[in-house]
């Protein structure tokens, strides 16, 4: 039986140990020795085709091979780690004045979304989620929307098969929630959404809107007016002013648009709400009969209402931001003012 030539590897091993001046060379020494293609390896791989008897003894000098490379080189590499460190960090001088740590800060999209969810849990909303991966049904039919609606077509929408999409709203939530409870529901529906829309200063491909939905027996359009109203004036101030514009929304009858004044010129007119005095804050309304059908809820019973902002639209509106693409770049820059 030929045993490994301990004596002499040990030797060339000790050889190249003391040639291994830094990390990069110490690396290069634990691969030729200890990796798995280097000596270790393949005195391990040649005992295969020793005799039963043989392999114990053989094993064993191995190990012994194995173990003396592994301190040495454990001990080298904590020696170069130990000088590099010495080497690149200067004296301290403790008279010197300690350096300011920057705290990092919340996306101001965060920021809104969160004082939105405060103020509408004040009022006794509950969060509802759901998926962002939807089905046709959840999206549109549940929803009203007419088989040949626009919205449909794969210029607004990112379907991902003939029957599944990114959500395009969070509606679909309402839609979830009402099939698994039984009224009252109050609820604020916070999420991603997705559309199929080319990326500019004003629209993007995927925003996050918080939708709310109220229903109960007697819930009639003043409760929508006083509660979206308070809403506004809590986030936006209360010397806001709110007017409601008739429109149209397949999900929802009667419905509207909720303009606040603007909060830059305060009414007076000026580039951002292109001289009216008024901002677009939201869409509404009492929610459509087919609607409640649609979930099991008999609408000469039942009435509700349900409205819908998109976050990073009411964040430019707050904070005057002309281009929507801001939020998205990552530029520490404009973070930092928030």
């Amino acid at each position: 039986m030929t045993l490994p030539d301990n004596d002499n590897l040990r030797k060339e091993f000790d050889s190249d140990l003391e040639n291994s001046i830094d990390l990069l060379s110490i690396e290069e020494l634990r691969i030729k020795y200890l990796g798995r293609k280097g000596i270790i390896a393949s005195l391990m791989e040649s005992m295969k085709d020793l005799p039963d008897n043989e392999k114990p003894v053989f094993g064993k000098s191995v190990n012994e091979l194995k173990k003396y490379f592994n301190t040495n080189y454990e001990s080298a590499l904590k020696k170069a780690n130990s000088e590099k460190q010495s080497d690149s960090s200067p004296d301290f001088d403790n008279t010197l004045p300690g350096v300011e740590i920057s705290l990092g800060k919340k996306h101001p999209l965060t920021q809104v979304w969160e004082e939105m969810l405060d103020i509408f849990t004040r009022m006794g909303f509950e969060v509802a989620r759901g998926p962002e991966v939807e089905t046709e049904y959840y999206n549109f039919t549940a929803l009203n929307f007419p088989e040949n609606h626009p919205a449909r077509d794969m210029q607004d929408t990112l379907y991902i098969t003939d029957d599944t999409m990114l959500r395009t709203h969070t509606s679909p939530v309402q839609i979830r929630t009402m099939l698994s409870t039984t009224p009252p529901v109050r609820v604020i529906v916070p999420g991603r959404v997705y559309r199929n829309e080319a990326i500019s200063a004003r629209s993007y491909c995927v925003f996050n809107q918080i939708e709310g939905l109220y229903i109960d027996k007697g819930i009639s359009l003043a409760d929508l007016k006083g509660t979206l109203i308070s809403f506004a004036k809590q986030l936006l101030g209360s010397n806001v002013k709110t007017r409601f514009r008739a429109s149209y929304f397949p999900f929802t009858e009667p419905s509207a648009e909720m303009d606040v004044s603007c909060i830059i010129c305060e009414g007076k007119g000026c580039r951002v709400c292109k001289h009216t005095g008024w901002l677009e804050l939201l869409g509404s309304g009492m929610v459509d009969p087919n609607v409640l059908r649609n979930v099991g809820y008999d609408p000469e019973v039942y009435s509700g209402f349900a409205w819908g902002l998109g976050i990073e639209r009411t964040t430019m509106m707050r904070y005057g931001i002309k281009d929507i693409r801001y939020f998205y770049d990552g530029d520490l820059r404009f973070l930092e003012q928030f």
